[in-house]
């Protein structure tokens, strides 16, 4: 169970401003299982079911409540609270040492996401595509890290997806300058490249970063003309298969920003 009370939204499309922000309160109870099948080292077949119970409400903080700026038209789904049964399929191939920390190879996957709304109100789907690949230089003392990953909406312009459930950039995993889910469409793109200099394979890496992506409301309109980004460098602080501690600077076009996290960026 979870409960965020100043989520922030700020309106549809990756032209959207900072200034437009305003906070719902996100409530979720949920429980999930699945399983995970590797008929051969290199290859990840997964499946999940989770039953996800979400309820909405006025947000709080600084930041005006959704309700009193956004209408259905302009965050889809607003003032309902679906619940759904999600289920998640995916298939890749994985060559990385440790997923949460590794310096070699590489993940190349797909998942497709099913949400089956119980009221059959806000039923879709999405597809993720990720690539991930890791270039060792001079015996691992350098790392060149390169991202891809792509989200789509499936089932034509007629499948309304709740305002909170849209795939979304920003935070500190995708576009590291920007607030968490700072932008959300339909879809999305998303692209990132890091310089890894490790002066302690034992527990230190510092990296210098540059994130890139754009969204849209139809795949045709993903352009690289249209697109925000950042740069940055950190330090992440890791055990042999995970990363303890990241902390990273990342500037884009509002601002400075600064990141703390458990996890490897990808």
């Amino acid at each position: 169970w979870r409960d965020a009370t100043e989520v922030g939204f700020y309106g549809l499309g990756i032209e959207s401003v900072e200034s437009a922000r305003a906070n719902y309160r996100f409530k979720q109870t949920y429980v999930e299982g699945g399983a995970t099948f590797r008929p051969q080292r290199w290859t990840i077949f997964e499946g999940r079911v989770a039953y996800e119970d979400y309820n909405l409400e006025p947000g709080k903080g600084s930041a005006p409540s959704i309700e009193t700026v956004y209408t259905p038209l302009t965050a889809p789904g607003l003032g309902e609270s679906p619940t759904f049964v999600h289920t998640t399929t995916r298939a890749g191939i994985g060559t990385r040492f440790a997923p949460a920390y590794t310096r070699t190879g590489g993940y190349y996957g797909v998942e497709l996401h099913n949400y089956l709304d119980t009221s059959d109100t806000f039923t879709f789907n999405r597809l993720d595509a990720h690539a991930i690949h890791h270039i060792p230089i001079l015996k691992e003392n350098w790392v060149i890290a390169l991202r891809g990953r792509f989200q789509t909406t499936l089932g034509g312009d007629d499948v309304v997806v709740p305002y909170f459930l849209l795939p979304s950039l920003g935070g500190g995993s995708t576009l590291r300058a920007y607030s968490s889910w700072r932008f959300r469409d339909r879809d999305s793109l998303l692209g990132t490249i890091e310089w890894r200099w490790i002066p302690s394979k034992l527990g230190l890496d510092m990296a210098i970063f540059y994130d890139t992506g754009t969204m849209a409301d139809h795949p045709t309109g993903l352009t690289l003309s249209n697109r925000v980004s950042d740069w940055g460098f950190g330090a992440r602080f890791h055990a042999p298969r995970a990363t303890v501690l990241r902390i990273e600077m990342a500037k884009g076009t509002e601002g400075w920003h600064l990141v703390f996290a458990s996890s490897a960026p990808f």
